[in-house]
């Protein structure tokens, strides 16, 4: 797609307040693809200006109107799934059938079960001598990251839509145009003037103004634990809402009856996606001494298939970044049995599929996020030894349990300190909630949990 070189303030494509840009990088080829505008305050004010003078008549609009608005977002989605992928792909680096079937199929999804649950929702019900409504929460600055670009703009913008609320969407600086192909869906779609809002630019910049602002009445961050805080400092100190959806560490914990093969193949792949820059990737695969060496081996071979088919990480910082892990790694004693920190290309911010063996609970490693194609194997005793590792950790986002049986699997996840628990590679569902336990954040994303979180209660006695 063509980049806009401005903000989609109150229906319509407006120049920004100041000449600042960002470049955008296609990280395959280190190309430079297009220049964004970098907005800042001012543009956010009128950004959200602009929500707030229309938040009354769309609070106001029937659910099923709101329903029928999202429906039309969903079906825009679909009719341009080519462009949407094509542009993941330019500027997050994703392979062309990963951005497909996830970048571009995953959105369509949630934006389906929004249109829904929009639709079906109870925004009343009777209590006693109480009628009790379900009213929105005003208007949401939701500040979203370049890992799953349109994903989650959608499961953002989405259920704050459903509930009648109107946002301002500032996007990460990596992945702006994906963020703008959305406001032209949007538009497309009908949805009336300064019910959504977009402002690029930069995280310190538009994303702090937007926190700060004493117009926005919900902060919605996917992001960094240390950026979720400062921005959940801000907002307590204005006493405003925050959904923060944060870092994670997962556990992919296989028992002694689960198929090893399997267990260990899927849990290498699920690292693999989107080049390790997953929050909820099972990082730790956590196996029982008997069988840890056989599990090392099949880690190393899965990996191995992975060497020419997975895409750059995002940035040559973040590249970097996961490169100096797993220099880490090696230091503290972990044992390579997969690739390494030695970039496999000249060109492009790629990193090899790595697998460290000999992972200790206590290594750098096996405490904090690399966001990037690492898996850490480290090897229990027994049962509580295994909860005792997966819980060993500052997070709770996500994880895996595999068993002979879904009884067995389950009876350990229900000990898990995590949100999001799949049995023997249970599939995907965007009606389930998604968040965190600990510093993995606060609230819940998809589903009617994600809806309630753009909700706010009244109570009227009779």
């Amino acid at each position: 797609m063509k980049a806009h070189d401005g903000m989609y303030i109150d229906g319509a494509w407006r120049p920004a307040a100041g000449r600042d840009t960002i470049t955008v990088v296609n990280p395959a080829d280190e190309q430079v693809i297009a220049e964004v505008p970098a907005g800042g305050a001012e543009d956010v004010d009128a950004a959200v200006r602009a929500a707030r003078a229309a938040l009354p008549a769309w609070a106001a609009t029937a659910p099923a109107e709101r329903a029928a608005r999202i429906a039309a977002l969903r079906d825009v989605l679909v009719a341009r799934k080519d462009e949407i992928a094509g542009t993941v792909t330019a500027e997050l680096g994703a392979p062309l059938p990963f951005s497909q079937a996830v970048h571009a199929g995953v959105p369509v999804l949630v934006a389906g079960s929004y249109a829904e649950l929009a639709a079906s929702y109870a925004f009343e019900e009777k209590v006693g001598n109480s009628t009790v409504y379900a009213e929105p929460v005003g208007v949401v600055g939701a500040i979203t990251p370049w890992n799953y670009p349109l994903h989650q703009i959608v499961a953002k913008v989405a259920p704050a839509l459903a509930a009648g609320c109107t946002v301002v969407l500032k996007p990460a600086e990596d992945t702006p145009l994906t963020a703008q192909l959305f406001a032209e869906a949007v538009h497309e779609a009908g949805v009336p003037a300064g019910v959504f809002n977009l402002v690029t630019g930069l995280g310190p910049v538009a994303g702090q103004a937007l926190a700060e602002h004493d117009g926005v009445d919900l902060v919605s961050f996917t992001g960094s634990t240390a950026v979720g805080r400062q921005i959940g400092a801000t907002a307590g100190a204005a006493v405003k809402r925050v959904a923060l959806e944060l870092g994670g560490k997962s556990a992919n914990v296989i028992l002694p009856s689960a198929d090893l093969a399997k267990a260990v193949g899927v849990g290498v792949a699920n690292v693999m996606g989107n080049s390790g820059q997953t929050c909820s990737a099972w990082t730790r695969m956590l196996v029982h001494t008997s069988q840890y060496d056989e599990a090392v081996a099949l880690a190393a071979e899965a990996a191995a298939k992975y060497g020419d088919r997975i895409g750059p990480l995002v940035n040559a910082k973040q590249q970097a970044r996961v490169r100096g892990y797993i220099e880490k790694g090696v230091a503290e004693g972990a044992r390579l049995v997969a690739g390494g920190p030695e970039a496999p290309r000249e060109q492009g911010y790629f990193v090899s599929p790595t697998v460290f063996a000999d992972v200790t609970p206590e290594m750098t490693i096996a405490q904090e996020e690399i966001f990037g194609p690492v898996v850490s194997l480290i090897r229990y005793e027994d049962e509580d030894d295994a909860l005792r590792i997966a819980n060993g950790t500052v997070y709770g986002l996500a994880g895996a349990v595999w068993a002979g049986d879904d009884a067995e699997a389950v009876a350990f996840a229900r000990r898990m300190d995590t949100g999001q628990v799949d049995i023997n590679g249970g599939r995907f569902n965007p009606l389930a909630p998604f968040g965190g336990y600990k510093q993995s954040g606060v609230g819940r994303e998809l589903g009617s949990h994600g809806l309630a979180e753009y909700l706010q209660t009244k109570s009227l006695q009779f």
